[in-house]
């Protein structure tokens, strides 16, 4: 591809990264993760903790440094609910215990995404910096970026969220001025303009929430905007920087990195049926839904290629086994839920039965 012709396109799939880490802030919820439960809390910490040990072991195992083999640990760790999401609203299971775990843990899993996507951005302005770059300039500069989110959330996106007239266009003008203001200063900051992507998205959630049917219009918008238009671009850029034979010369790399995620989400879910937290059933059904992926594990590692911190190979390996779990995971959690979709409902109603019974008698 020629440089006039990759120039823009390059610039264009960046974009697509900005616009997809934005609408993954505004799937975090604050006040929805205060109010979770704590068996969803232990779904998140087992189910996270396991895929990470295990892929870290396989890093380190292979001879990979601690740092390359955490921030790979840390990418075996995220869930895109939103892939299994329709699946559970189809066979109507989004109001039983199945539906509750997957999106519930799904949401606290944002928070990985958030962390994991931070953590590397900084590692990524610290390299650029020659070695650690001035490290009180990078704290003082997070501690600005948080004073500023802190000042915006709490007065400012208020005070703009009851003032401008309920359209579209003013909340859709509103969110682009907090993207690329938070991404600029984030930048700026040498925290990566990619947090700052983020952080604006977790910022406008409860100006969304406020808006109410505009705010859930303009959702559906920027979605549309970020996975139909620029994130089929960013996909393909990455389908550009894919070494295929790499892949068949050495596919035991990707194998044992969709294993370490594949196998870990399971047995963490699984961990918590001796402690009588889920059956059998519901742990298999709700391991291979968290087992979903999208685009946090491919943005990181595109952000560690381009920032010439992984190989060509370790690259190719990370995007294969992320593209195996896209298309794997919703079939075959398709096919579960087809055969025990009747089953896990009735378990959900013996549970509540038993959970009244046992309130009763307290």
């Amino acid at each position: 591809m020629s440089s006039e012709i990759y120039e823009p396109f390059s610039f264009l799939a960046q974009l697509g990264v900005l616009f997809l880490l934005f609408f993954i802030g505004l799937q975090i919820d604050l006040k929805e993760m205060r109010g979770l439960s704590r068996d969803i809390v232990w779904l998140t910490v087992l189910n996270t903790s396991v895929p990470f040990l295990l892929g870290m072991g396989v890093m380190i195992a292979l001879g990979y440094g601690w740092l390359i083999a955490f921030v790979v640990g840390l990418t075996r760790m995220p869930t895109a609910e939103a892939v299994i999401v329709p699946i559970l609203d189809e066979f109507q299971l989004i109001r039983t215990r199945v539906g509750e775990f997957i999106i519930g843990a799904g949401v606290l899993d944002d928070v990985i995404e958030v962390f994991l996507v931070a953590f590397v951005s900084v590692w990524i302005g610290e390299k650029a910096e020659q070695g650690g770059g001035d490290i009180a300039g990078i704290l003082a500069g997070t501690l600005a970026f948080i004073l500023l989110a802190w000042v915006s959330s709490r007065w400012l996106l208020t005070f703009l969220s009851r003032w401008l007239p309920r359209r579209h266009r003013n909340l859709m003008l509103l969110s682009m001025l907090i993207l690329f203001g938070f991404g600029g200063f984030s930048e700026f900051a040498g925290l990566g303009i990619v947090v700052g992507a983020i952080t604006a998205g977790v910022l406008m959630r409860p100006v969304f929430n406020r808006m109410g049917v505009v705010g859930k219009g303009v959702n559906q918008s920027i979605q549309s905007f970020s996975y139909g238009l620029l994130g089929l671009i960013f996909f393909f850029w990455i389908g550009l920087s894919v070494d295929l034979g790499g892949i068949v010369q050495a596919p035991a790399l990707a194998v044992l990195l969709f294993l370490a995620a594949f196998i870990g989400k399971l047995a963490g879910v699984f961990l918590m049926v001796p402690m009588r937290k889920v059956t059998v059933r519901e742990a298999f059904s709700v391991g291979i839904g968290l087992n979903a992926r999208l685009t946090t594990e491919i943005i990181v590692a595109k952000l560690l290629l381009d920032a010439k911190l992984i190989s060509l190979k370790l690259f190719t390996a990370l995007v294969a086994a992320s593209s195996v779990s896209t298309i794997v995971v919703p079939l075959l959690f398709t096919v579960i839920v087809r055969f025990w979709g009747k089953k896990l409902r009735t378990l959900e109603r013996d549970f509540l039965e038993k959970k009244e019974v046992t309130d009763a008698g307290r």
